[in-house]
């Protein structure tokens, strides 16, 4: 017999049960369910407060979507979370795999934009010995890898055609079959999927009707940061002090000013972005209040679509340094001190003054990013006169 809990089984009694055994395991029973009901409870507060699993945010779009979190993680319905590239869709399914009865169960995800054409196939359904060149020992796939658990496919609009074809068979039968192999293997894996395309336009044809239709049982959209910039204040204190821990930092909070910049800019790299200032701001800071001044020099500047151009020489008003969109931090950051010392004529102490650091952490920044003398020389002017320095008012 069973003691059955949510239709899940509690524990299982060898007939006949012994009363006294039955009896302690009824009131573990009675105490776990106890014990689940406050989780759920204080789950519920801390979704009220702004905080749900690794998500954060008080925003009204941000508490509809925990309400949607919170319905849908206890069932096993399949999960399309849209939204632009690092708004944190990754995060919101393992939110949704911590909260479901799965929990326990392994959390695998996939990206299917960066595998190759020819690996993909491998990679979601395992293969046998030998199955092809290099197939030295059987590897079992996210599918089976995932079994009792959550699989999520992310960036499910880049997986070829053929693919997807499979991938709804092995949706709809739950069994999987590894290259090379002769049988078929049941899974018991609840599929999430991610995409940053437009589900709803033109994009949407990269993805199979049917097979978007079976993934789309439950909808979560996440919004873009600059739609709820009120939650920026709440996720750069929690991450600041992720990053505290992580290098070692004592950044006690922000300055009403700073908070007023990193609201006011437009995130077009969402979360993931505010995370890259931050860590910048963890490392260069170190300690007490992050101040305006201790925001990357780079922060806020215009930027451009096109490829990143060799900054011009800086007219005697405002010197401009093109950069282009979705570069990485530190190379934007190597730009900016390399325009900085040109501007300078290889003047430090003045690229220091202007850059709002020392001339000690300049030096850091150059070995940190590897600038060699080779480099700065290219930055000189090509006269060699050095030109006179001009602050650039913050934007």
């Amino acid at each position: 017999m069973s003691i059955v809990h949510d239709l899940q089984a509690f524990w299982f009694l060898e007939k006949p049960p012994l009363p006294a055994k039955l009896s302690t395991l009824l009131e573990r029973a009675l105490q776990y369910n106890h014990l689940r009901q406050e989780t759920e409870r204080l789950q519920r507060h801390l979704s009220y407060q702004g905080v749900l699993g690794d998500l954060v945010g008080a925003s009204p779009q941000m508490q509809q979507m925990y309400a949607l979190l919170q319905r849908v993680a206890p069932t096993q319905a399949s999960v399309l979370i849209t939204g632009e590239s690092g708004t944190g869709k990754e995060m919101v399914a393992r939110t949704i795999h911590r909260l479901s009865p799965r929990a326990s169960r392994p959390f695998v995800p996939i990206n299917c934009a960066a595998l190759p054409q020819e690996l993909i196939e491998s990679e979601l359904f395992g293969h046998e010995k030998g199955a092809f060149t290099g197939a030295v020992v059987r590897h079992a796939g996210c599918f089976e890898q995932a079994d009792g658990g959550t699989l999520l496919l992310d960036e499910i609009g880049e997986m070829p055609p053929a693919m997807q074809a499979r991938l709804l068979r092995v949706l709809e039968e739950s069994t999987v079959r590894r290259l090379g192999a002769t049988q078929e293997v049941k899974v018991n894996v609840r599929v999430l999927a991610a995409t940053n395309r437009a589900i709803d336009g033109s994009e949407s044809k990269s993805l199979r009707e049917d097979l978007l239709y079976r993934l789309n049982v439950f909808r979560v959209h996440l919004p873009p940061l600059r739609e709820r910039r009120e939650d920026v204040p709440l996720l750069a204190q929690a991450m600041i002090g992720d990053l505290n821990q992580k290098h070692g930092c004592s950044i006690a909070g922000f300055h009403p000013a700073t908070v007023n910049r990193l609201m006011a800019h437009s995130w077009p790299g969402n979360v993931r972005e505010l995370r890259n200032v931050l860590e910048w701001i963890a490392i260069t800071c170190g300690e007490g209040t992050v101040m305006p001044h201790h925001l990357p020099k780079t922060f806020g500047v215009q930027v451009s679509s096109r490829e990143p151009q060799e900054a011009e020489s800086p007219s005697s008003d405002s010197p401009l340094l093109q950069v282009g969109v979705g570069r990485p931090l530190a190379e934007v950051e190597k730009a900016y001190i390399l325009s900085t010392l040109k501007f300078t004529g290889q003047n430090r102490k003045e690229a220091a003054r202007l850059l709002g650091i020392s001339l000690r952490t300049l030096y850091n920044r150059l070995a940190a990013l590897s600038i060699d003398e080779q480099e700065e020389n290219m930055a000189k002017p090509a006269n060699g006169t050095v030109r006179p320095a001009r602050r650039a008012t913050e934007a």
